[in-house]
């Protein structure tokens, strides 16, 4: 009897033969072409990119491809540990449809359903309904070792200045120290450039009783206990659902609306179109797609609302605004328009901010960053949106843009490759569906940029090109012979 997992390894191991196989037809990766730079003995990085998590990946992978090599990412989770999937993100499978191509970069053999079917088989595909959070986290494993991707881990970046003509990023961790280069790439996930948006009520409130739904949370810890989870989205269903899960005694949402949100817009219209069109549109209209689908709201996943509403010690308490919260002893009181309610603990589900300003790790060049609200959005767009007009205002390679010409000039090669860039370049660096569009914009812009540093380099050599195509023993100069004889 053939052993499943010797057969899963079998699979794999054919996969990645015929993943090299396709490489070597497309000539790939592209032979390397940026001219090495050092400075005092120190090599300088072509490119590095802060964060190793989906998007990180296909900005190293495509980087690679391109012949762009001298590239590196670092990420300060511990390796295999990158991004939401097996840490904060709560949900049982992904929420986006199992057929996406994700960040395969146009190439077959790099997708999850090629390296599922290869494990697992047809028959077993077609069963699947949605990916589990957990397969995704091992298939994007999968993709940093088939691809050799430079990932080093558990280092964090804690600086940013300008030195030269380079950026140096400080470091600490596992690497420590200056690290020198050409072009910074933030692929900083969700969170962005900011962090986690808490309301104001909860601000002062002992962190004891309260956590953001992104944080490290022990819901063992809410065995019997009242929890609260504020929010309607994905993120405040699959908290809820797990805090359930874990034994809480009751889970009460609270829901600002009177009504959920039950369509999920964008989904109508996703297409090539958007993927590539958005970034060409107007202000105006890049601004009313997106507030439009904000003011809709996303709502959360259909399977996530019934992992919640089977529990019979769950609430929906839709229209409930919260104007207040208390600590009274060891319990927090929350004053809302349904009432004085009291609770053990708070999950704030609340998504993220834009705030740049509070990370230390920018505090060079927040305050040179120009957003959307420093001219770009108008009163003709509507009334100005937190989480929009705080929006970084980027370039067509996601570079930034200085609120003031020549106050910083290394942000035009600081590229915003995460959920922040959304509303300059629509939804191609946080999400699944379009990352590879997203990936492959960033890298023809960095291309681009270094191909022009380097001109007089590049020029310099192709002057000093000298390898013959012809020896000079292919032809015979017949011209002599005809002037020889007077006719032509």
């Amino acid at each position: 009897m053939i052993d499943p997992a010797e057969a899963r390894a079998e699979g794999l191991k054919a996969l990645e033969a015929q993943l090299a196989r396709d490489f070597l037809n497309l000539e790939l990766p592209a032979k390397p072409w940026v001219p090495s730079r050092s400075v005092d003995g120190q090599m300088v990085r072509d490119v590095v990119v802060i964060g190793a998590g989906m998007c990180g990946l296909a900005a190293l992978a495509k980087l690679k491809l391109s012949g762009i090599t001298n590239v590196v990412a670092y990420d300060a989770a511990a390796k295999g540990e990158e991004g939401p999937w097996i840490t904060f993100a709560r949900m049982q499978t992904l929420r986006s449809p199992k057929t996406l191509a994700g960040p395969s970069l146009g190439l077959a053999q790099l997708t999850f359903r090629a390296w599922f079917t290869a494990q697992f088989g047809d028959a077993a595909w077609d069963a699947l309904d949605k990916i589990s959070k957990a397969q995704w986290m091992d298939y994007l494993i999968w993709y940093r070792h088939v691809l050799a991707l430079p990932v080093l881990n558990d280092t964090r970046m804690v600086g940013i200045r300008e030195e030269g003509d380079h950026i140096a990023i400080d470091l600490e961790g596992a690497e420590n120290g200056r690290v020198l280069t050409r072009h910074l790439v933030l692929a900083t996930g969700r969170s962005g450039l900011g962090g986690f948006s808490v309301p104001p009520f909860l601000s002062e409130i002992d962190r004891r009783f309260w956590a953001h739904s992104a944080d490290v949370i022990d819901f063992d810890a809410l065995k019997g206990k009242r929890v609260a989870v504020i929010g309607a989205g994905a993120s405040a269903m699959d908290n809820a659902a797990t805090a359930l899960e874990a034994g809480a005694g009751q889970v009460d949402l609270l829901i600002r609306r009177t009504e959920m949100p039950r369509i999920n817009k964008m989904t109508g219209i996703s297409s090539f179109g958007v993927v590539h069109g958005m970034q060409h549109l107007p202000d105006a209209w890049k601004w009313r797609f997106v507030d439009y689908t904000l003011s809709s709201q996303t709502p959360p996943p259909r399977s996530s609302t019934l992992r919640v509403s089977r529990h019979p010690n769950a609430r929906f308490l839709l229209g409930c605004s919260i104007n207040g919260v208390r600590v009274d002893g060891k319990a927090l009181e929350l004053d809302t328009s349904l009432g004085s309610m009291n609770y053990d603990y708070v999950i704030a589900a609340t998504g993220f901010t834009n705030d740049f300003a509070g990370r230390p790790e920018f505090e060079t060049i927040a305050p040179h960053i120009r957003t959307w609200a420093d001219g770009r959005h108008t009163s003709e767009m509507g009334q100005a949106r937190p989480g929009l007009s705080d929006a970084p205002d980027l370039g067509p390679d996601f570079e930034f843009l200085e609120k003031e010409p020549g106050a910083c000039p290394m942000l035009r090669h600081i590229h915003c490759f995460n959920d922040a860039a959304m509303l300059t370049h629509g939804k191609v660096s946080g999400d699944i569906p379009a990352v590879s569009a997203g990936a492959d914009r960033l890298v023809r812009g960095i291309a681009a940029s270094l191909f022009a540093a380097d001109a007089e380099t590049h020029y310099a050599n192709l002057q000093a090109y000298d390898t013959p195509e012809l020896l000079g023993d292919e032809w015979v100069d017949a011209s002599p012979l005809i002037r020889k004889e007077g006719a032509l």
